[in-house]
């Protein structure tokens, strides 16, 4: 708000005397305004920079739980198919002696006794 008289009615003389002090507010406003704006675009540089590290290490670690949930479940299955063919196995040994089958287990069941006695 700029004063149009002063006390001794001379306009003049209040122009020059603000607008130095306008002119030197409004640079410096200027001046801070864009220092201001090459921060603000430095800091956007880095919040992308940022921003782009840190999705990448997501997507890493999305692609390492990926492959080893895979790797999981093919052991799993694996482990099944194993465990299949020693049921089917074992079934047949059983079906093949099963007088032998029963006395092996009765041995190894009273030897399991004596040694959970000591």
């Amino acid at each position: 708000m700029e004063r149009t008289a002063t006390l001794g009615g001379n306009p003049t003389a209040s122009n020059q005397i603000t607008n130095p002090v306008n002119s030197a507010v409004e640079a410096a406003a200027q001046t801070a305004h864009k220092t201001t704006d090459i921060i603000a675009d430095k800091a956007a540089v880095q919040v992308d920079r940022s921003a782009a590290a840190i999705h990448r290490a997501v997507d890493g670690a999305a692609d390492a739980a990926t492959s080893t949930a895979e790797w999981a479940s093919g052991t799993f299955e694996q482990a099944q198919q194993v465990k299949t063919r020693f049921t089917e196995s074992a079934s047949a040994s059983i079906r093949a002696r099963p007088i032998a089958t029963v006395a092996g287990v009765l041995i190894v069941g009273y030897l399991l006794g004596r040694l959970a006695r000591l």
